[in-house]
């Protein structure tokens, strides 16, 4: 069962026209590409529906929040599609996965697509769609690729022309390792993001990274699923301004 447009635009839209993020400073957004509440399966063949209902949902973002820079991702490594919905609707970024080596995840053995995903950014003339990539990802095992650390795998995204590199824990909401922070932004000259884990408690662990994605802290009773919840943003962003000043 899918979610039509119109449910997908009234759960999704109200809170930028809110401007609950920008309100409180956040700099950054990016929607990923997991149906609410329908369809949760994440296999890799989904139909021609997906990217157009992503596109529509991008798209009348980007008309409520002109200046913001968007990102888009759509899961099960659906990195081209990302691309070419990211070009079709505005967006300034991708999130990536399974960029460079092999992992297993939890809908199957993933590739690297470093080679083709550029060139197909290339070809969509898209260069400007920037790419940012999950090394050592979450929800997988990297049991094929034991012998190579996180710090060899930065390097390797970096050699293959990543724009960021995003760092998680094993799960949705789980804690990133701060050490792996430390170790991958010494390693590399690209911005190194955090993506899963960062909540009001453990936000200064995280200050060096050049940005984080947080999802499931800003949700209401912190379940990914839910509509975001403004206090909470507004909470962190407090704290985090405190941090820095």
């Amino acid at each position: 069962m899918f979610l039509y447009q119109a449910d997908i635009m009234d759960f999704q839209c109200p809170q930028f026209k809110r401007h609950t993020f920008r309100k409180h400073g956040h700099s950054s957004n990016y929607r990923g590409g997991m149906p609410r509440g329908r369809n949760l399966s994440q296999c890799g063949n989904f139909g021609p529906e997906v990217c157009a209902s992503m596109t529509a949902v991008c798209a009348a973002v980007r008309g409520i929040c002109p200046s913001l820079p968007l990102g888009v991702q759509i899961l099960s490594a659906a990195n081209s599609s990302a691309v070419a919905v990211a070009l079709a609707s505005g967006m300034d970024f991708i999130r990536a996965e399974g960029y460079v080596f092999s992992h297993v995840a939890d809908e199957g053995l993933l590739n690297g697509c470093a080679g083709d995903l550029l060139r197909y950014r290339k070809q969509m003339q898209a260069e400007h769609v920037q790419i940012f990539t999950d090394i050592k990802k979450k929800h997988s095992s990297h049991a094929l690729t034991s012998d190579v650390s996180i710090v060899e795998t930065a390097n390797a995204a970096e050699f293959f022309l990543s724009d960021g590199l995003i760092i998680t824990g094993t799960a949705t909401g789980v804690q990133a390792d701060p050490m792996e922070l430390r170790d991958v932004a010494g390693s590399v000259r690209l911005p190194v993001l955090i993506g899963s884990g960062v909540t009001y408690d453990n936000v200064e662990y995280y200050l060096d990274a050049s940005a984080m994605i947080i999802g499931s802290h800003f949700k209401r009773g912190g379940v990914w699923a839910n509509a975001v919840d403004p206090e909470s943003v507004k909470k962190f962003m407090g704290k985090v301004h405190l941090l820095r000043n």
